[in-house]
């Protein structure tokens, strides 16, 4: 996610449907049609990330974007849209890029989108969403979503789902191959019980190799708590406690993803956070900005997208 790379990656041109007149209209005002998605190395010497979105997420919110990319504009951060998407959800299906700078595209057919027609229907085929923006990519059948893979500084934290999500690999098999392909020491975490997709970007982030932020561990559940304080004294980890929200309910949207903080975007020197109009936004606000003093911190309303289940490092691919 971070760290410089030298090979080759190619370009990627970022096509814009014609029947989403919301998105089309947005593109056109904002020159953003037939622009490449990211630049090779040569023309990226200071290795700056770009953000993409999935064009569905003009179309499906397109206020709750506009207002994303107004941050991203204001920050001078490059962003771009992605084609042939079936969901919002980029990070999950998008290929997972190495610090090298290699671009891994998992299996993606996780268990939960299985068993009805229309959770399957909405699952991105990532061959085709490869093919269409010409993207170049070790594909591997490791059955694996991106948000439940964070990388930093030659470490990668994954969620124990990825045992159950691959059933035919040997635990040890299968830690040796993903370490081998993300080039990264492996670290698993415990995934949460009442989280369906068990990934990792809910629970936890990076602040560096050391330091990981993550949902306040005395408001967790005993097994999780148990799990995680092994983690953190197997890998000699600091961990910063983040309040997170659970007494939000509401039955029209059981998915939620209203309260959880760390799931905020980070690109170059910037975070954008997303805030519940709670009295937990300043202490959120607080911690970033004492954890990354280097960092420009923003806040944005996301509940609309977050009532489906997701947030900011969902909604969004950060490549270099």
């Amino acid at each position: 996610m971070r760290i410089t790379f030298g090979l080759l990656i190619g370009i990627i041109v970022c096509f814009i449907s014609t029947d989403a007149a919301t998105s089309n209209e947005f593109y056109k005002k904002n020159n953003l049609i037939n622009e490449p998605m990211f630049e090779m190395k040569d023309k990226n010497p200071h290795n700056e990330q770009t953000v993409y979105l999935s064009e569905l997420l003009m179309d499906k919110y397109p206020e709750t974007c506009k207002n994303l990319i107004a941050i991203l504009e204001k920050h001078h951060v490059k962003y771009s849209f992605i084609k042939g998407t079936k969901d919002i959800w980029c990070r999950d299906y998008m290929p997972v890029q190495t610090e090298s700078g290699k671009f891994i595209q998992f299996r993606y057919e996780p268990s939960y989108l299985k068993g009805e027609k229309e959770w399957e229907d909405s699952r991105s085929d990532v061959k085709e969403v490869c093919r269409l923006n010409n993207i170049n990519a070790t594909f591997s059948d490791i059955n694996l979503d991106g948000g439940n893979v964070l990388i930093c500084d030659g470490r990668a934290i994954l969620s124990d789902r990825i045992f159950s999500e691959n059933p035919n690999y040997e635990k040890d098999s299968l830690i040796n191959e993903l370490s081998k392909l993300l080039e990264c020491e492996i670290i698993i975490i415990p995934a949460q019980n009442g989280d369906y997709t068990g990934h990792a970007d809910g629970m936890v982030r990076f602040a560096d190799r050391n330091t990981i932020l993550g949902n306040k561990l005395a408001d967790e559940c005993k097994y999780w708590q148990k799990g995680m304080q092994k983690v953190i004294d197997t890998y000699n980890l600091t961990y910063i406690d983040v309040p997170f929200i659970t007494d939000i309910k509401d039955p029209k949207h059981p998915d939620s993803a209203i309260g959880i903080y760390v799931n905020y975007l980070e690109v170059n020197d910037l975070i954008v956070m997303p805030i519940f109009n709670r009295d937990e936004d300043r202490q959120v606000l607080e911690i970033l900005q004492r954890t990354f003093p280097n960092k420009k911190i923003e806040t944005i309303d996301y509940n609309d997208v977050a009532k489906e289940g997701g947030l900011l490092n969902c909604t969004t691919w950060v490549v270099r």
